[in-house]
């Protein structure tokens, strides 16, 4: 199903007096998209090219919201002092706010000024923008532990749920399905980022597994993540994320079914490889988490072409 401009949600309201985000901030500038156009190719992203094929509009405001995660991320992932990486992620929360209120000054940073077109041409909301920051503030803690499911389900919803919402809107779903396919897609992809990753977060003392669940299983608490990884009460519970993550990849799949599949491109992608990452970590077992398990580059390629070109 396809948005017009009656189905599309209201933007937060602004300040009265007028004053909206059009007459407020200029248009993205050649140079902030320069920046936005180098922080993509330099993430070497397979999703490149399913999002180069959009329409122009779309596909820069998925370049700036793709650009927009990768710096956030990176933040919360490089070494440091935790108290700047807040210092970092808060300037971010001031650069989002500044592209909704109407009387405040434009924003300080290229990659968020380049938002600035697609917030209002896709009525994207503010709050998933912040869902994310504060998603990435919980990746930048020096300790991750996930007590229960309850946490688990609002990490993904902050680190990509929001992200598919914000994209679903740009795709052009309406406002229910974008929802929805943010809901399981989201879910889907970020329970198998967790279980791909378990040894690179364990050595950074991430240990994403709900806590609850492990208990469950007779794996005690403990300080050392990467021992945690090596009990066969872990392998239970990842065995019990990995079949979550393949029905909400069902879901996904039976929402999209129902959406232009031209339009929803790199959701389709996306999920696809994805899907087929999970696939080859339950096939390899969760006792041999330290082999790695990702689907190899000209796969993923093909892929890409597959689903993003064709």
């Amino acid at each position: 199903m396809m948005a017009d401009e009656a189905t599309r949600p209201a933007m937060p309201p602004f300040p009265s007096g007028g004053h909206g985000l059009r007459s407020m901030l200029p248009s993205p500038q050649k140079d902030d998209r320069a920046v936005v156009d180098a922080a993509v190719r330099r993430s070497g992203t397979s999703f490149y090219w399913a999002i180069r094929m959009l329409p122009e509009a779309k596909r820069q405001a998925m370049f700036a919201i793709y650009a927009f995660c990768r710096e956030v991320d990176d933040i919360a992932d490089e070494p440091g002092d935790i108290a700047i990486k807040r210092t970092r992620l808060a300037a971010w929360r001031q650069d989002i706010a500044r592209l909704y209120e109407a009387r405040a000054e434009p924003p300080q940073m290229a990659i968020a000024r380049a938002l600035a077109e697609p917030v209002q041409r896709f009525r994207l909301n503010r709050g998933d923008f912040q869902a994310v920051i504060a998603g990435m503030e919980m990746d930048a803690a020096a300790r991750v532990r996930i007590a229960d499911q309850g946490e688990l389900a609002l990490y993904c919803d902050r680190v990509a749920c929001a992200v598919g919402r914000l994209s679903a809107r740009v795709f052009g779903a309406d406002n229910g399905t974008a929802d929805s396919l943010a809901a399981a897609l989201g879910e889907a992809l970020q329970i198998t980022n967790i279980l791909r990753d378990l040894k690179e977060d364990a050595e950074r003392d991430r240990l994403y597994l709900p806590a609850d669940r492990l208990a469950a299983e007779g794996v005690a608490d403990t300080d050392d993540a990467a021992s945690v990884l090596t009990e066969p009460g872990t392998w239970a519970v990842c065995s019990e994320l990995a079949s979550q993550a393949r029905s909400r990849f069902e879901a996904a799949g039976a929402i999209l079914a129902q959406c232009d599949p031209q339009q929803m491109r790199p959701a389709i992608m996306m999920m696809e490889v994805y899907r087929r990452t999970l696939d080859r970590l339950m096939r390899r077992g969760w006792h041999r988490f330290a082999e790695p398990a990702g689907i190899p580059r000209l796969e993923k390629l093909w892929v890409a072409f597959r689903y993003g070109v064709l």
